[in-house]
């Protein structure tokens, strides 16, 4: 994908006074350009000269690629004019008029085609060679009519006017906004406190704000949303395992090795040279939390039970760890394995029986892929030994149940040996 976006731009850099956007294909929730940079005024004047004089400062600087704006542009638009009283003469209106304008322009439509490979239909379009595609044939144009074929100048011509620019208002003001991607090998986050510190020292006309929104700001309101579910999950859990151990310091051992997890979730990262994603690391962050609760959940539940069966806590803590020792380096392994074609960047083909890596279609799942698999292997650890080390630091509640009903017992037995 690389290499044939480098060959179009060397083979299309020679075109002037044409903007070409290069885009990788988008495989997720993204905003259209990576940053946009919003700017507002209630005077029109001064906010077309400060758009142009932040245009020019972001086409200078180096990091910032397929700049494009929606300021006021000087142009022309053909606009073509009906005498009704002379088309009238002739059985002809506009409507006919503009079937046959489409002929040097964009296509006449007659029809629509469905192709065996694709599932949209697509448009059949009737129009002249492109040699005879521009706006000096509309005096040569014959439009069909009762009357036969008539030239298009005996009811109409064509006349230029001044462009019309659309007017875009955000909140009742009126804005321009300049666009751009950042190049390869910039991030935004990192970058973005110094376009901020370069825009507050350009010189610009007064009344003149501005506002910096695209992918951070979709990033911000994504965080926003991902902690909040994570807060949630972690509430929901700890309700779940508060009424099922009927013990806060077990269940606040369980959280607490969804928190530490996330420590493997940045090595992950850090070792396979992965940034850490706000979507994708995120909600590779929420999947762990399952997985590590589930495997902290089989070794407490075990230690409970043979604390009820009456052995000693430390030779219930001995006894879970050889039981579980299995089952959770079996969970661990064959989630990491399965995860590792994803985190490898691996496409294996089986039509074409090859194997690629770094595909486009792989790159997005990568980081959710690496956050869990790293996660997952640091809280393997943690489960099976501190996990063991703080429940032998906790309060044995079932040996104390135990104990009062021993009491209990004997305290009953004096009393009917007293009678």
């Amino acid at each position: 994908m690389k290499t044939i976006i480098e060959e179009l731009e060397e083979t299309t850099s020679k075109f002037a006074g044409v903007e070409i956007e290069y885009k990788f294909p988008d495989a997720g929730p993204p905003v259209e350009h990576d940053l946009v940079i919003e700017m507002s005024s209630t005077t029109p004047d001064n906010l077309d000269a400060a758009a142009k004089q932040v245009r020019k400062w972001a086409d200078n600087n180096p990091i910032f690629t397929n700049l494009s704006d929606n300021s006021s542009k000087e142009g022309i638009d053909w606009q073509i004019d009906i005498r009704r009283d002379d088309a009238s003469r002739f059985a002809a209106d506009a409507t006919l008029v503009g079937n046959t304008v489409q002929f040097v322009t964009n296509g006449l439509k007659i029809g629509d085609y469905l192709p065996d490979d694709a599932n949209e239909e697509v448009d059949i379009l009737v129009r002249y060679p492109t040699e005879k595609r521009d706006i000096g044939r509309f005096d040569q144009l014959r439009v069909k009519t009762p009357a036969g074929l008539v030239p298009i100048t005996n009811f109409a011509s064509i006349v230029p006017e001044t462009k019309q620019d659309t007017i875009h208002r955000v909140d009742g003001q009126r804005i321009i906004s300049i666009m751009a991607d950042m190049k390869e090998g910039y991030n935004l986050a990192l970058e973005l406190p110094n376009i901020e510190k370069a825009l507050s020292e350009l010189d610009l006309p007064s009344g003149v704000e501005f506002k910096i929104r695209g992918q951070n700001e979709e990033q911000n309101n994504s965080s926003a949303f991902l902690q909040k579910a994570f807060l949630i999950a972690l509430a929901v859990m700890a309700l779940i395992l508060i009424t099922q151990f009927n013990s806060f310091y077990q269940a606040f051992l369980i959280l607490s090795a969804v928190l530490f997890s996330t420590v493997g979730v940045f090595a992950g990262l850090l070792i396979f040279q992965k940034p850490f994603g706000i979507i994708m690391s995120g909600i590779g962050v929420i999947a762990l939390a399952g997985i590590v609760v589930n495997n902290n959940i089989v070794l407490i539940d075990t230690f409970n039970q043979l604390l009820r069966r009456g052995l000693s806590k430390q030779e219930a803590i001995l006894r879970t760890g050889v039981q579980r020792l299995r089952p959770v380096l079996l969970t661990t392994v064959t989630t990491i394995l399965g995860l590792l074609p994803m985190v490898l960047e691996m496409n294996i083909d089986l039509i074409n029986q090859k194997i690629e890596f770094g595909a486009p279609s792989t790159q997005w799942w990568s980081q959710l892929a690496t956050a869990v698999a790293g996660g997952l292997a640091f809280a393997t650890v943690l489960t099976l030994v501190l996990t063991p080390c703080m429940l032998m630091l906790g309060r044995n509640h079932n040996l104390e149940k135990a104990e009062d009903k021993l009491q209990e017992e004997s305290a009953v037995a004096q009393e009917s040996t007293a009678q």
